[in-house]
């Protein structure tokens, strides 16, 4: 066989395959004609099969870890020892930096010597009052001498206690410049550096974020109200980010927050409030492909159901008028508030069906009809003046159907 003949094979083998991917595709929509006194009409069916029906609601989010922790400080000082950087995976417990000691270590002391002071102070009021309560109980001192020493020895005791506290958060001051982790994970981010000055004012300056496990996520979606109605726990959502447009990450939704948020969006001399929720979904990142603070694009399935009986809905909105489908034709009815109609030669017969969920393309048929039933989707009036599909003596064809060649 000749490279020449070899190529016309080719070419034969792949028209042929593109001709049999054309009838199949066809073969879902089908065209019947039926002749009257005026015009011809045609009749649109569909065969009853399984399918998947979705419906789904759109929003924009953001990946972040399932558990994040801000590590900070509670004192003020000069940052001496970093031991960790980016990317740096920690344990529990684990030494992560370390604070200048000096100033805390001399408050330490101070406080050491104050409390030592009030209670040698407190010892020695408390056995002058016992003293003095043993003379008073004989008489032998006056009331006010007894009343003094009462007096002294509560000061002596409540001082004792004030620079006890003062002692104790001399030492907490203390262990918080010794700074670790307090969860298993990795540094994601690194605010401080040695050297640099941390003031611990009204609020607690964030030195590392720890990430406790990249390989779980979550992507937190806002979802406008109108849609927010539909979304449920337990959802499907699929959603892709920039960094990797060609991959389709899968996920849950895992909780609905009853927070809302309002932004404004302006246009022009006008303006309007968006109202939003915000939809946290979990995924699994076993590649490390999804990273912190990424933007998604996300498709929240609040119609999912897979490999049902379903028609077009188009269907069950069909009714053979008699003036539409001539005299000649029979019309079978039936009560149904759902039904769909078959047309076998001139008979339309109308089935009751039970339907189940919709996308508004296509409906699930939980009973009344079988798979491979031909139902009538439509019915279409074609002109005198235009082409008979196939010609005369021809077999009917689709107009889906490809031509000769």
């Amino acid at each position: 066989m000749t490279i020449h003949d070899k190529m016309i094979r080719k070419k034969k083998i792949f028209t042929a395959a593109v001709l049999a991917i054309a009838v199949i595709a066809a073969a879902a929509i089908v065209f019947s004609r039926k002749k009257t006194a005026g015009d011809g009409i045609f009749y649109a069916t569909s065969v009853a099969g399984l399918s998947d029906i979705s419906n789904s609601v759109t929003a924009t989010g953001s990946i972040e870890p399932v558990t994040e922790v801000e590590v900070g400080t509670q004192v003020s000082g000069i940052i001496d020892k970093i031991y960790v950087d980016y990317n740096s995976v920690v344990k529990e417990g684990q030494l992560i930096a370390e604070m200048d000691k000096v100033t805390l270590e001399s408050e330490l002391a101070s406080a050491k010597a104050a409390y030592e002071g009030s209670l040698a102070e407190y010892e020695y009021q408390k056995k002058n009052f016992e003293r003095n309560a043993g003379l008073a109980e004989k008489n032998l001192i006056s009331e006010s001498e007894y009343d003094q020493s009462l007096y002294e020895y509560r000061m002596a005791e409540s001082t004792l206690h004030g620079n006890e506290a003062t002692l104790q958060k001399a030492e907490r001051n203390l262990s918080y410049a010794i700074i670790t982790s307090p969860i298993d994970g990795i540094i994601i981010d690194k605010a401080v550096e040695e050297g640099q000055t941390v003031a611990a004012g009204f609020e607690t300056p964030t030195l590392f974020t720890i990430a406790a496990d990249l390989t779980r996520m979550q992507v937190v979606a806002d979802v406008d109200e109108a849609d927010i109605g539909g979304v449920k726990e337990g959802q499907r959502v699929s959603f892709t980010v920039d960094a990797y447009p060609d991959d389709v990450f899968e996920g849950k939704v895992t909780q609905i927050r009853l927070g809302s948020s309002e932004s404004s969006s302006s246009a022009s001399a006008t303006s309007e409030s968006v109202v939003t929720y915000e939809v946290v979904i979990s995924a699994d990142n076993p590649e490390l492909k999804l990273k912190p603070r990424l933007t998604a694009n996300i498709s929240i399935y609040t119609i999912d159901r897979r490999n049902v009986l379903c028609v077009p809905s188009k269907a069950l909105r069909f009714t053979p008028e008699p003036m539409l489908v001539g005299k000649d034709a029979v019309i079978k009815d039936c009560p149904a508030a759902h039904k769909v109609w078959t047309l076998t030669g001139n008979t339309f017969t109308a089935h009751p069906v039970e339907t189940g969920i919709t996308n508004g393309t296509l409906t699930e048929i939980i009973g009344g009809i079988e798979i491979g039933d031909i139902i009538v989707t439509e019915a279409k009036i074609m002109d005198r003046k235009m082409p008979v599909l196939g010609g005369k003596g021809s077999p009917e064809r689709s107009p889906f159907m490809p031509g000769p060649r």
